[in-house]
């Protein structure tokens, strides 16, 4: 049995060797990181500057870009470190920082979405009321309410793997996760998996209870009004639904995985699988919410004629 104290890195048997596609492999990760960085920080800076943007439905997509910063800074740089490795280890402690760096990213950003869906069902069903409930304090509260949650929740998961024995140091994936971490350990881990379904129930589950009835109480409203209402309501919605739908298959790719014996799928399958939740949505989100929503549209084309 080997102690936990003594694991001091894991192996990610997930890679495979590539030879000189590797560096084709680097330049498209690579490349889209650079993209990822350049769209989500173009729509910060355009929603932080443009006082005509600062709305809450924009502050929040503000967030939500800045979480896309995030998970993917956890996930892109090791991810080219490894592919030019010829071996591909990770000391005991990145690997559980990255744990809690693609866990905290996966909270926020259900959270943030659900934050998002409350805020268009009083933009839509109680639009005399709107500017009295969004005020500027309740914005706040829940931001923070967005970004402490799952802060919490994962600083207690990481601590609870942390404190198990291991009895190997070999991850089946590309990056580190928390169920394939606990895997490992020779210890119970009766409390870990009781954790685990409390964290899926509260950053997955209750998130989107709030999204299903924002919407149902969106679509009676919509059926119920005017062509107009009808049209204004879709062309806001629709980008967030894209998104959420998006992320969950994504998120449900990752459990599926995760929980399952996949062996049959192929190597290559599997990782795309397992990195789509993490790659996709950074980038489909700035691109989704920048060419749908109008306000966000027009600016971004009169800066671009500006620069010319």
């Amino acid at each position: 049995m080997i102690n936990s104290t003594e694991v001091s890195y894991f192996t990610l048997a997930a890679y495979f060797d590539t030879g000189l596609f590797k560096y084709l492999f680097l330049m498209i990760v690579m490349s889209l990181y650079l993209l990822i960085i350049c769209a989500n920080v173009l729509l910060i800076v355009v929603i932080c500057l443009n006082r005509s943007l600062h709305e809450p439905m924009y502050l929040f997509l503000c967030s939500l870009f800045v979480n896309e910063l995030y998970g993917s800074t956890g996930l892109f740089p090791f991810l080219l470190v490894q592919i030019l490795s010829d071996i591909h280890t990770v000391s005991r402690f990145f690997c559980f920082l990255q744990n809690f760096f693609l866990y905290f990213y996966g909270g926020v950003e259900y959270l943030n979405l659900a934050v998002m869906s409350y805020d268009r069902y009083l933009a839509i069903c109680c639009p005399l009321k709107y500017n009295t409930q969004m005020t500027v304090n309740k914005i706040a509260i829940l931001l923070i309410i967005t970004w402490f949650c799952p802060l919490l929740l994962c600083i207690v998961m990481v601590s609870l793997s942390n404190s198990l024995q291991l009895c190997g140091t070999v991850i089946e994936k590309v990056y580190c996760d928390n169920y394939s971490i606990v895997k490992l350990s020779c210890s119970d881990i009766t409390i870990n998996n009781i954790y685990g379904l409390f964290i899926t129930l509260f950053s997955i589950f209750c998130p989107l209870i709030l999204i299903v009835y924002t919407y149902m109480k969106i679509l009676k409203i919509c059926f119920s009004g005017c062509k107009q209402s009808r049209q204004k309501a879709v062309s806001t919605c629709t980008p967030h639904l894209a998104s959420l739908f998006n992320f969950s298959c994504g998120a449900c790719f990752e459990l599926l995985q995760s929980r399952f014996d996949m062996n049959n799928l192929p190597n290559i399958l599997r990782i795309f699988l397992s990195l789509y939740w993490l790659t996709c949505q950074p980038l489909f989100n700035p691109l989704l919410y920048g060419l749908n929503l109008s306000k966000i549209r027009i600016i971004c084309k009169s800066l671009v004629f500006a620069e010319m």
